[in-house]
């Protein structure tokens, strides 16, 4: 290739780092404005969260459009074709953890001022701070190409689920001791469940970013330590 067709190529492998990146800082951000809305009981800053989405989503397609287009022209190969499969790959990920957010955004407005008591909602609070810090440490291990960090989170997804099990239970105790707390505590549990399953995206993301890295896949699956009996399928699955 020329020069100049390498600088264009560059610049193309470079502008989809940049959505990608972008893609990340604003799905984290969904997640925390969805969590401090909760906890704070802020429908206003739950509305924030629900309306990033739609910018996450037109990120998404423009990764894919651009990577596609990519393909097409420059015909990738090893190292270059990974890093553009990944990218679509993420994008992916991202979104879907962006929809995850914006739906306990939507489960704070659900609750339409029938809060439950701080202390059951600190349980939620604290499994987002244990994925949050997953999903930050994994965009950056993608970013850095930090394989080390990336295997790090993928072996941390059973501290997750063992976090959410320990909730789930909860949970369950107060509807069986008091009939009034089921109403909040089911919203609860639908938005434990979506944090959850954004650790399980973060996991996914640590598997894309050691594909890039080394191009191979991880031979096992992943630990997990969630014991709870719902189908998560039917539970986080929301639209």
């Amino acid at each position: 290739m020329t020069d100049h067709t390498v600088r264009a190529y560059d610049a193309e492998l470079i502008e989809l780092r940049q959505r990608i990146a972008e893609m990340g800082g604003l799905a984290e951000k969904m997640l925390s404005d969805a969590m401090q809305a909760l906890l704070k009981r802020d429908t206003t800053l739950a509305q924030t969260a629900i309306v990033a989405d739609r910018r996450l989503d037109l990120l998404q397609r423009e990764v894919e459009d651009r990577s596609v287009l990519t393909i097409a022209k420059r015909q990738p190969m090893a190292s270059d074709l990974r890093e553009i499969i990944s990218a679509m790959r993420l994008a992916s990920d991202i979104e879907r953890i962006g929809d995850l957010a914006k739906n306990i955004a939507k489960r704070v407005l659900a609750m339409n001022g029938e809060y439950p008591p701080l202390k059951v909602v600190f349980g939620a609070v604290n499994l987002s701070t244990l994925v949050l810090a997953q999903l930050k440490d994994v965009l950056d291990a993608y970013a850095r190409r930090d394989l080390e960090l990336a295997t790090q989170v993928w072996k941390r997804d059973d501290e997750v689920d063992a976090l959410y099990t320990s909730l789930f239970r909860e949970l369950l105790t107060y509807m069986m001791e008091d009939p009034r707390n089921i109403t909040f505590c089911t919203h609860l549990l639908f938005c434990a469940k979506n944090i959850e399953r954004i650790g399980d995206h973060a996991t996914n993301i640590a598997e894309t970013a050691h594909y890039l890295i080394t191009g191979e896949l991880l031979p096992v699956e992943r630990p997990k330590a969630d014991t709870t009996t719902l189908n998560p399928k039917h539970v986080a699955e929301e639209t």
